[in-house]
């Protein structure tokens, strides 16, 4: 899919507010439970229709400096890797799932942005340090996109649509050896890469987010076809499928 410059700057932005409330621990967040589910929904029904959107991912190598550089030959694996190990847990769904056709994807360029953007909210706030929760969500996933999904109900036929945000770095081989050299001198470590995602599936009805997953940590390779197979799992831990 097409990406203008803005939604690289989104995708950039939301990689460093991430890294600021990524907990030290940075790990996935666990099964799901009332954090990952929204009041009132549990699962999937047979028959449900759920809409595939495309895989948002962009992938960078981190500059001696720390500098995020994206990398699209990179970013081009990554996406035949995760589309191929979504691909086959989809045969296992027991739901039908559908797709955009490709001629329309880039019509809802901004509906990715928008998921992206609160997405990011929901992380902080929900997943993250308890100083950012929200006091009126009482530590509900209660979060809604409103009339903005419907353009998708419309355009598909779909009562879900599940939206995968993933942005992953790869400290160059520069940075790596400036930081044996500054662990030597000072013992401080400068940070490496960093593999964080998003997984959201919306009601496209009522514009609610039913379920959401993330995933913020330091390891995880989408270059590779088995490490990406890994980083998919992990982020669609508790997916709440048919029963």
């Amino acid at each position: 899919m097409a990406r203008s410059a803005l939604q690289r700057w989104l995708g950039s932005l939301i990689l460093g507010l991430a890294l600021v409330a990524m907990p030290s621990w940075a790990q996935t967040a666990g099964a799901a439970g009332s954090k990952n589910l929204a009041p009132g929904f549990k699962q999937l029904q047979l028959g449900d229709r759920v809409l595939l959107m495309p895989i948002d991912v962009e992938l960078y190598s981190l500059s001696a400096g720390g500098v995020q550089e994206p990398r699209a030959d990179w970013t081009a694996k990554a996406l035949t890797h995760m589309t191929q190990a979504i691909q086959a847990r989809r045969q296992a769904a027991r739901v039908e799932v559908v797709e955009l056709p490709a001629d329309r994807a880039d019509e809802f360029a901004e509906v990715q942005g928008l998921h992206a953007a609160v997405a990011q909210a929901i992380s902080l706030h929900q997943f993250g340090d308890p100083m950012w929760a929200l006091p009126t969500k009482a530590g509900r996933l209660d979060w809604s996109f409103g009339d903005a999904m419907r353009p998708l109900r419309d355009a598909s036929g779909a009562r879900y649509a599940l939206f995968v945000w993933v942005r992953d770095s790869y400290t160059s081989a520069e940075r790596v050896a400036m930081q044996i050299a500054i662990a030597a001198v000072s013992g401080v470590i400068l940070t490496g890469g960093v593999q964080v995602g998003y997984a959201s599936l919306v009601d496209l009805e009522t514009g609610q987010v039913v379920w959401f997953n993330r995933l913020a940590r330091a390891q995880g390779d989408l270059r590779e076809p088995q490490p990406a197979r890994e980083s998919m799992d992990a982020l669609l831990q508790g997916f709440p499928g048919v029963q």
